[in-house]
């Protein structure tokens, strides 16, 4: 299955004539229609942190382009997002976990999964004399979040790493403390790869983590903090903040028996097998992936709308942003160590998007 990427000049173009067609079919130009040339448009959107540092670009540069549209997107954790949805306190939510059916229930009234980009949620740490990556398996990950593996020179660790001088130091484990969609892809790949950690913890956005093992911290941002003040932690985060921080990241041994570093490449390779089979409602999770170079704890993000928008203006002027992001906006997201999205996949959240409707109208058309 072919994965589109956005790396230099033909995949460029290819992003832009694919937003051509698509907004020539839905005969809707940015800038017409209800929402532009009046008055200023605020909307309010909040969530994971996963994505916060694409989301923080789209809305620079689609503010430049619309300027009278005025976008907030506070990280507040994926469980926040969903929760601001379902109270009207949002006008979106962001979460990198989908909302179960019993969630949307709650709402009395559809709500569309918007997937933007792919990330990769990494192993991070501080150790000192380490600078490269380490090899780690589901089953070491899973123990050192479960107790079982205590110091960093432990022979498993060891076992993987033969090559890598570990300090005989204590590990301090560092996990999200707050209800973290990063926290629901982490958990729901140990829950497919390790029995005692699907029995004890389970996939969950905010679990219940094992007592007296580890700390907590608050955002992807807090965790990464930890990490990088505390000599001999490990914490799990988006790749990005690990860049940006520059710490490295584990390389995670995936289904196919291999250790594979988080990539723009692998983490593609981790969505590749599943597009023919993403559901109509495009939630999907894939974790532990099939296939070779597949980054193993890898995740689609995603932006909750109503599909039914009470306000006409805001509603146009939000539909607009999402098509803009998922189309010229995907330009961004490689520098920001973000994969995007499979063009098949792109294809039909662009007709996510044009079925967001005000007063019974498609707002794009």
């Amino acid at each position: 299955m072919r994965i589109f990427k956005t790396s230099g000049f033909t995949s460029v173009f290819a992003l832009l004539t694919l937003a051509a067609v698509l907004v020539a079919c839905s005969g809707q130009k940015f800038g017409e229609g209800s929402g532009s040339g009046g008055g200023t448009v605020r909307l309010q959107g909040t969530g994971a942190s996963f994505p916060k540092p694409i989301y923080d670009k789209w809305v620079s540069e689609f503010g430049k382009i619309r300027p009278n549209v005025r976008i907030d997107y506070q990280s507040t954790g994926s469980g926040a997002g969903q929760k601001a949805l379902l109270s009207k306190t949002s006008d979106f939510g962001a979460s990198d976990d989908p909302m179960t059916d019993e969630t949307m229930a709650e709402a009395g009234t559809p709500i569309l999964h918007i997937p933007t980009v792919l990330g990769a949620v990494v192993l991070t740490y501080n150790l000192e004399g380490v600078t490269q990556s380490i090899n780690l398996s589901p089953q070491v990950i899973a123990d050192i979040y479960l107790g079982n593996i205590k110091r960093w020179s432990d022979e498993r660790l060891k076992t993987d790493n033969p090559d890598i001088q570990f300090p005989d130091a204590e590990i301090l484990p560092v996990y999200r403390a707050d209800s973290s969609g990063t926290s629901a892809v982490f958990t729901d790949f140990l829950t497919k790869t390790n029995t005692e950690w699907a029995e004890r913890v389970g996939t969950n956005k905010q679990p219940s983590w094992i007592t007296g093992v580890g700390v907590g911290a608050k955002g992807n941002d807090g965790v990464m903090g930890q990490v990088k003040q505390t000599p001999n932690s490990i914490g799990y985060v988006e790749l990005t903040f690990a860049k940006a921080n520059n710490l490295p990241a584990a390389r995670v041994k995936n289904k196919a028996g291999e250790f594979v570093e988080a990539s723009l490449t692998s983490v593609s390779e981790a969505a590749a097998g599943s597009v023919a089979a993403m559901p109509d409602d495009l939630r999907a999770q894939i974790t532990n992936a099939d296939g070779k170079g597949a980054y193993p704890i890898a995740s689609y993000t995603y932006i909750l709308v109503y599909q039914e928008q009470s306000d006409e203006i805001r509603g146009k002027a939000l539909a607009d942003f999402l098509f803009w992001a998922v189309t010229d906006g995907e330009r961004y997201v490689e520098d920001l160590h973000y994969a995007p999205l499979p063009k098949e996949v792109m294809e039909k959240v662009a007709v996510k998007i044009d079925s967001i409707t005000g007063g019974g109208k498609p707002l794009r058309r």
